[in-house]
This record gives C-alpha cells, structure tokens and sequence, in this order.
C-alpha cells in the first residue's frame, strides 16, 4: 500500500521534475473501490481547483471517511474561500510581515503590491522563509499564493490556492525539492486556544422560514440561562464583529458551509470559544455524499446508493429500481431532493442537479409513513420523534413554487420507549461525526432500520421536541455548554 497518494485532475499537470510517488487521477480516487483499501494513506490534493462541490472539493472532503490523511482538508479549503475568516488567522502574523518585507522596495509601479509562492511551506523567495513557514501553519494547503500590499504598512492583502498546472517551468525544480523534504516529515494539526468566560450567544435568524428553533424556544434558553447563571443573548448576522465577545456560540439557523454560519462557527473556533454546531460537524452533516461513504465505510444501515459523477456515464438504474431518489449533496429541509419515477423523469433530473454539483446521490426508495429523530447530545440521547409525511406527499416537508412550506403531524415519544435498534442505530451513526448536537433521522421498516441522514443544527422548537422533557431539554443543552467551558479552564 503506498503511503503517499497525489490526486490530480490531469496525469498531464505531473512533471518528471517531481518526486517519484503515486499519482492518480481525481476522479478515479473518488469512483474506484481500491483507495477504500488503503486505510492510514496520506494523500496531497493538487486538483486545479477546491472550489465548493468539485472534484477537489470532494476528494478532500471523502479522504476523511476513507480513514485518510488529506491536504488540504475542507476546513483549509473553506477558510481561504473566505477573507472574513482567514483575515482572523493572519492577524498574529502583523510582526513577522513588518519585519520580513522592511527591506522590500516601496519604489515603482509595482512596489505597493508583492506576491509570495509558497509550496509545502518553503518560499520562493528564502529572505521569506520564516513567513512562509508561518503561513503554511495557518493554511496547510500545498501551493498558496499569497499578495502582499502596502498602504502606509505591509499587510496581507489575499491568501489564494495555486493551481499545480499554474505552476511555471523554472519554478518546477522548488516544488520537486519542497515536496521531497515535505514527504519525509509527519504531519501536525494547529491547536485551539483556551477561554474562561461564561456568556453564550445564541445565532438566530428572526425571518427564518423553516428555522430549527421558534422564538419560543428561544426565549426558553435565555429563561434557562439565568437559573443556571448562563448569560444567554440572542445575536444576528450583524454582530459577527461581537462574537468574540462570548465566550460560547449556539448555533439556532439553518447552517451551509457557504454561508455566514459556518463564518460564524470558524471565528468562534479561531476564538476558542465552546461551539456548537462546531465547524467540522458543518461540513460533514451538510454533504451528503460524505454522509454515504462514511455510513458504508462504518456498516451503518442505510437505503442502497450510488455516487454519480458528472461527465462519466453511468447510471443507478439496474442497482437500483425505480422510483430513484436524487439528492444535491448539501441541500436541507427537503429541498434538493427529487424523485424519479422513470428513465426519462431520471435523465432530466440529473441533467438539472448536475448544473449544481460535479458529484449528485442516487438512492433507493423506502416509503414510511413516518421518519424517526434521534435527538443526540454528547453521544447520548436527548430527545426522539417521529416526522409523518406531509398530505399527500413523499416528504416530510412540501415546498410549493411560491415558497410555502407545508409540514405532516408529530408524534414525540420518550427516549426509553424508542425501540433499541433505532436507538442504536442512531447513536452508531452520530458518534462517527462528533460529539456534538445532531439530529438522526432513521426510517423503519417490518424488519429493518436504515440512516438516512445526521443533521447537524436539528430542530429544538417548543411544543414538538420539548413535549416529553418540558424545560429540562434547554437546561440539559446549557449545563453541556457549562460542561466544556469548565474543561477548557482546567485544559
């Protein structure tokens, strides 16, 4: 089993300047059952691009399920999509870039504005070394390019991926080197700072449609809070300046790795604040497709699927019978999600849901009436209900072409009632994403039981989750916040 895997999107990127090591291609790490084998394998990501829902994105993101190492992780690769996040990591950094570019030139056209290549944390440029070796801490992406601009002082105006096919001729022999010596170490993940305070914020969004908690709820946490001496408030996408502020973030709108929750979750983070939905848990709960690949790595019982790729000409049917499920990765709430009763329903809609995304799910139809949600904090179960099928529909939500929403009834039933294969079930499948909130949602049939999905950020609205344990649900969430703030003081 080789140790060392590098992906990229063309065998033609490769140079014979570069180390002799395994190369393969995107899309046969990501469709051929081989690299499932190789458990422990370190692998280097040098797609073209990272961008949301490509090639590179998903060999980075499935790395983890598959038990590989990966660089860059999703975690890298989100951060350098955003200057608001990465902005937060450079701060520190204000010192070393005053020092490392005191000598460069402020004379010429060009002289406000620098730009360093950094490959496998060496520079191209070895006045630059120190800074490069810092920034290659921050962001362990293979090749970065980074701007450096000067207005009155240096800063660092962009943190950018370098595509490998980017990379010019006489910089090719660097690369050779900076990956050879890049092999030879083991490879480190940065640490999370401390903090001792005890203000929780609450990130809400008051028009929300299908937010997944009502303000009843909410208010029942700030009403929690004070019997439990939590500061609890309630804050917006205006106060993302204030998170710092608290020192826990409670995460109460719908999340999406391209939205400002998961900013809001990476600052929180970079802040060392307790968080819950915390970044990581963001990005494997929103895609679906990692969701799969880990429930096969894992045997966790889930309807039979198939992973399609964009451009390769496959199909699910004669693995699967009609009617098909088809899913985008990353949707929510039902949405994005299609039922094909044929060959011709199934053609269009995968032509439609590949305009979205390189890679789409294929899933086998199992109809209930209702779906099980497991309710799970730290690994134990908080609260269960079951989801019925709106009227007249195959979901548990139905979305009209005006934008309403129309829900099916509930039923909330206590935890030690729950049969224990759903149960198990459940609690198998969360602990493989974290120790976090989730929710499970987990069919059953006569005979079997099947994980569809763990969300994260799963509803806790009053009336419906609360019905068995009443206020003790908000109290239990806030003392596991009390829990992990006290850990951090003594950690």
């Amino acid at each position: 089993m080789p140790s060392h895997i590098v992906l990229v999107e063309n065998l033609k990127d490769w140079s014979i300047d570069y180390p002799d090591v395994v190369v393969v291609t995107a899309r046969d790490y990501l469709s051929k059952a081989d690299f499932l084998k190789y458990r422990g394998a370190s692998i280097i990501n040098l797609c073209r691009s990272y961008r949301y829902l490509s090639l590179g994105y998903y060999c980075s993101l499935l790395a983890e399920p598959r038990k590989h190492k990966v660089i860059p992780t999703v975690k890298t690769i989100t951060d350098l999509s955003c200057r608001a996040i990465y902005s937060l990591n450079v701060e520190d950094l204000d010192a070393q870039v005053q020092k490392s570019l005191k000598k460069h030139s402020c004379n010429g056209d060009d002289a406000h504005r620098f730009e360093l290549t950094i490959f496998f944390g060496r520079a191209d440029h070895a006045e630059l070394q120190d800074l490069a070796r810092q920034l290659f801490d921050l962001f362990r992406c293979p090749l970065l390019k980074v701007e450096f601009r000067y207005e009155g002082r240096w800063h660092i105006a962009t943190v950018k991926p370098l595509a490998l096919n980017a990379i010019h001729a006489a910089q090719r022999a660097l690369l050779g080197i900076a990956l050879n010596e890049y092999l030879s170490k083991s490879w480190r993940t940065p640490k999370v700072k401390n903090t001792l305070r005890y203000d929780l914020a609450i990130l809400h969004n008051p028009n929300e449609q299908t937010a997944p908690s009502n303000g009843k709820a909410l208010q029942k946490f700030v009403k929690a809070g004070k019997k439990l001496g939590v500061n609890v408030e309630l804050i917006e996408k205006k106060d993302y300046s204030r998170l710092a502020e608290y020192d826990a973030l409670f995460i109460r709108e719908t999340t999406a790795i391209d939205h400002y929750t998961y900013h809001f979750a990476r600052k929180a983070r970079i802040e060392g604040m307790v968080v819950l939905d915390d970044p990581d848990s963001i990005v494997k709960c929103a895609n679906k497709v990692y969701l799969a690949e880990l429930f096969a790595a894992h045997n966790i019982p889930s309807p039979k699927t198939k992973i399609l790729q964009k451009g390769v000409h496959e199909t699910a049917q004669g693995y699967i019978d009609f009617p098909v499920v088809l899913k985008i990765p990353d949707g929510s709430f039902s949405r994005g999600v299609y039922k094909a009763n044929d060959a011709a329903e199934y053609k269009a809609l995968t032509d439609k849901l590949f305009k979205e995304s390189d890679l789409i799910l294929a899933q086998e139809f199992l109809y209930t009436e209702f779906d099980w949600r497991i309710g799970i904090l730290n690994h134990q179960p908080l609260y269960a209900c079951q989801y019925f099928m709106s009227r007249k529909h195959w979901q548990i939500l139905k979305h009209d072409a005006l934008g309403h929403v129309e829900e099916g009834r509930f039923k909330t039933w206590r935890v030690q009632d729950v049969p224990h294969k759903v149960l198990d079930v459940a609690l198998a499948s969360a602990r493989l994403i974290g120790d976090g909130l989730f929710g499970v949602d987990v069919k059953q049939t006569a005979g079997s039981v099947y994980v569809i999905e763990v969300n994260d950020n799963p509803n806790l609205d009053a009336g419906i989750e609360d019905q068995c344990l009443g206020d003790e649900l908000y109290a239990t969430i806030l003392r596991e916040f009390q829990r992990r703030i006290e850990m951090r003081r003594w950690n």
